[in-house]
C-alpha cells in the first residue's frame, strides 16, 4: 500500500507543471506553502482556484510561444 501511493506521489511529481514551485521563486518562499496556499484556497474556494491554476499551468508549458522579456535594455545596447 505504502510502495502504491509512493508511486502515484511520483508520477504527479514527475508530471506536474511547476506553477507553484514558480510562484515560490518568485514571491521568495518555499514551495511547500504555496501549496498549502492553493490547497486552502481551493477548499474554501470550492474549487474555482483550479482555474487560475491551469491557466498558469498552460502558460508556463507553451511559454517557448511567449516572449517574457526578463531585462529591459538600454538605448545604448541597440
Amino acid at each position: 500500500m505504502k510502495r502504491t501511493l509512493q508511486k502515484i506521489a511520483f508520477f504527479f511529481e514527475m508530471r506536474s507543471f511547476g506553477v507553484c514551485s514558480w510562484w515560490a521563486r518568485k514571491l521568495g518562499i518555499q514551495t511547500n506553502k504555496v501549496r498549502l496556499g492553493f490547497i486552502y484556497a481551493t477548499c474554501i474556494g470550492l474549487g474555482s482556484p483550479l482555474i487560475p491554476y491551469l491557466i498558469m499551468a498552460w502558460i508556463l508549458e507553451h511559454k517557448h510561444y511567449f516572449q517574457f522579456k526578463s531585462k529591459k535594455r538600454s538605448i545604448w545596447e541597440l
